[in-house]
């Protein structure tokens, strides 16, 4: 199988980094697709199963563990664990294309130390961590408690961000985004 890149996107919730995903797969130039996690989680807001996120069962989700179908997994809360699985990333490599994630900074990395050179770890830092509850509480999909719960995690997040390849800082939304178009163009045309 022929194999493409993997392009990493990961950061705090309510950095930018899925606007940034979502308008780059917008640019036809990247030949890129999605990597669509799997989540023991139920759906928020206008989630899709099978776009946004495969939604499956905590059980599920630890048989697959256990069959080591996952590139990658993380229990991000108590029992509420994301992950990629392999065949997820087999079948955008089947159709010839790149692959590119938005996922938690532990996923992110892991992916990079797995595939180092196919991999372009890309950090996204929001503003500031007042800026980030100020998106999350903006976006009005989860409890107060929630959304402390993620700013407290944003703090251990935001230490990591030396160890991806490329900080974008997203102050400014449209410079983020033509950065990302440069930083992701730059990497898939290197063979």
């Amino acid at each position: 199988m022929n194999k493409g890149k993997l392009i990493v996107f990961s950061a705090p919730s309510g950095s930018g980094k899925t606007t940034i995903v979502k308008h780059l797969l917008g640019q036809e130039d990247l030949n890129l697709e999605f990597s669509i996690s799997a989540a023991s989680r139920a759906p928020r807001g206008e989630e899709v199963h099978g776009k946004d996120y495969y939604f499956i069962s905590l059980e599920e989700f630890k048989k697959h563990i256990k069959a080591e179908d996952f590139l990658e997994w993380e229990e991000v809360y108590r029992d509420n664990f994301y992950g990629t699985l392999k065949s997820e990333i087999e079948r955008i490599w089947a159709l010839g294309k790149n692959v590119i994630f938005d996922i938690d900074v532990v996923g992110g990395l892991r992916i990079k130390h797995k595939f180092p050179e196919e991999t372009l770890a890309v950090f996204v830092k929001p503003p500031s961590v007042d800026e980030l509850k100020r998106r999350l509480k903006q976006r009005s999909t989860e409890s107060e408690d929630k959304i402390n719960m993620r700013i407290a995690k944003a703090s251990v997040e935001l230490a990591t961000a030396p160890q991806f390849d490329v900080i974008i800082k997203n102050y400014d939304l449209p410079v983020a985004l033509e950065e990302a178009h440069q930083l992701v163009k730059d990497f898939i045309s290197k063979k």
